[in-house]
């Protein structure tokens, strides 16, 4: 696993971290294979944050995580992630850590804005000396007499 948190704050970059005082963590039974064991212990780890009301980024990092999560997020705010995987409560809470701190460190990334760009005077002869050249063996299809 990566080195994703120290402290009491899960390290989403250099200058940014979420304290661990902004996240919910609710544990409950896991569902599926596992015999009797899985119907006694609370395996299943259900992470919950709030983007809208973290103090961890700038205002406009704010927004723009908000606008990216929306999907996300439920009708209050909050983003929901389950990790059921292991049947080790400790490896299920670190493995929902790590999601939502890739998740995060995905919505930070600001896509580069797209340079238009014209073709060449070069390229725009090629083109139009391609279709000269489809146009005339059109017409020179047109033209024989096929009988």
């Amino acid at each position: 696993m990566g080195d994703f948190s120290f402290g009491d704050a899960l390290v989403i970059d250099e200058g940014h971290a979420i304290p661990r005082s902004e996240l919910v963590v609710r544990a409950s039974r896991s569902g599926g294979a596992g015999g009797q064991h899985v119907n006694t212990s609370s395996t299943r780890i259900e992470l919950l944050w709030n983007p809208r009301q973290t103090a961890a980024f700038s205002e406009i990092e704010q927004a723009r995580l908000i606008r990216v999560l929306a999907k996300r997020m439920d009708g209050e705010g909050w983003v929901r992630i389950v990790s059921s995987e292991s049947r080790s409560q400790r490896m299920n809470r670190d493995a929902a850590e790590e999601r939502l701190v890739e998740m995060v460190r995905k919505a930070l990334i600001v896509p580069k804005r797209r340079k238009a760009t014209k073709p060449s005077k070069r390229a725009m002869a090629r083109r139009v000396e391609a279709k000269k050249r489809r146009s005339s063996k059109k017409v020179e299809r047109r033209r024989k007499d096929w009988e």
